[in-house]
């Protein structure tokens, strides 16, 4: 799993059991996150402005990095008999509007340079049904964290999935890391480590109020976010504000926590992971804004859940079984979604 943020590629090995009364389990046996070089952050961060001839290139190339990040994983933790790599790649385009999703690193070469049954490109298929693509990890949500009223995910962006009246319901909520870690590293850090720096800014009403106003936080769901949106509406209102980049940090934070709060309930008990759960600060911030658990599970789910996820939901597709829900993404129905490919 590689995801907006641009941490780094999460791999894991995961043994997924299912009881005779139809549970599933789980049991993250290993897990690491390769970071990525300046350089190849610096191509991920421009993929989106490339053009078609160029994301092919990318991909061939993604694929070769991705395939020798998983050989170098599988050879440290000496793992053998997989059932199967499910592999989520990373989204240099999305625009469900258009009909459009593109994650690289899904091509059939994977399974070759593996030898290795290859479970990926899971996105593509709920885009032409007419679904947002995103977000997919609620079906995840639905099988294994059943008892929480909320699962909240904060990566490059917030997500949150609900059981409403019997559906799961999910959404993206707001820009998270994505838009954290870019003033970050305008100030010299990768990312705002424990949100120190949003911390020692001074919270802009002026634009508070901007940020808040952006349509999408009127529409209703199904929604999701990309790059694209965060380009489009989101920076020109950070880069025209003339305060200092600790300024649209602190503010940025308490505009996350703003949006955060106003999709969970008073009362709820929400399961919170992703890299945004170390930022100490957003945290703090979130928790003021109303009478709510925030439950943080092991370092290890906070870190691994999404790539978890992703390998339940190509366990899944190897059984044939529905993952990806049209309650969550807006397509005309619930499928089996991802291609397989057998090395």
């Amino acid at each position: 799993m590689s995801g907006t943020s641009l941490d780094g590629i999460d791999v894991a090995e995961i043994h997924f059991s299912l009881s005779k009364g139809g549970a599933w389990d789980f049991e993250i046996l290993a897990s690491t996150t390769t970071e990525y070089s300046s350089a190849w952050r610096k191509k991920l961060q421009k993929a989106v402005l490339l053009s078609n001839d160029q994301i092919e290139a990318l991909d061939i190339e993604y694929t070769h990095y991705l395939s020798q990040v998983i050989l170098d994983f599988i050879k440290k933790h000496q793992i053998e008999n997989l059932d199967a790599i499910c592999s989520h790649g990373h989204t240099v385009m999305h625009q469900p509007k258009n009909g459009i999703t593109v994650q690289i690193g899904n091509l059939p070469s994977l399974s070759k340079l593996l030898s290795q049954r290859v479970v990926c490109n899971f996105r593509v298929q709920d885009v032409l049904l007419g679904g947002q693509g995103a977000p997919l990890v609620p079906m995840g949500d639905a099988l294994l964290f059943r008892e929480y009223t909320y699962c909240l995910n904060l990566g490059g962006f917030a997500n949150i999935s609900s059981e409403i009246e019997g559906k799961r319901i999910a959404y993206d909520i707001c820009p998270v890391n994505i838009v954290l870690n870019m003033y970050a590293e305008s100030l010299g850090f990768s990312y705002d480590d424990k949100g120190s720096i949003a911390a020692s800014g001074t919270l802009n009403l002026e634009l508070l109020e901007k940020l808040n106003d952006l349509p999408f936080y009127s529409e209703t769901a199904p929604k999701s976010l990309g790059l694209e949106w965060v380009i489009k509406w989101m920076l020109p209102i950070l880069d025209a504000s003339k305060i200092s980049h600790q300024d649209k940090l602190r503010t940025t934070v308490e505009h996350i926590a703003i949006q955060l709060s106003a999709q969970i309930e008073t009362g709820s008990k929400v399961l919170v992971t992703g890299g945004g759960v170390y930022n100490d600060f957003l945290m703090s911030r979130l928790q003021s804004q109303g009478d709510i658990e925030l439950i943080q599970p092991s370092r290890k789910l906070i870190d691994y859940k999404e790539a978890l996820i992703f390998g339940l939901l190509g366990v899944l597709k190897l059984r044939g079984s529905v993952n990806c829900l049209g309650s969550v993404t807006g397509a005309r129905n619930d499928h089996s979604s991802g291609n397989i490919f057998l090395g």
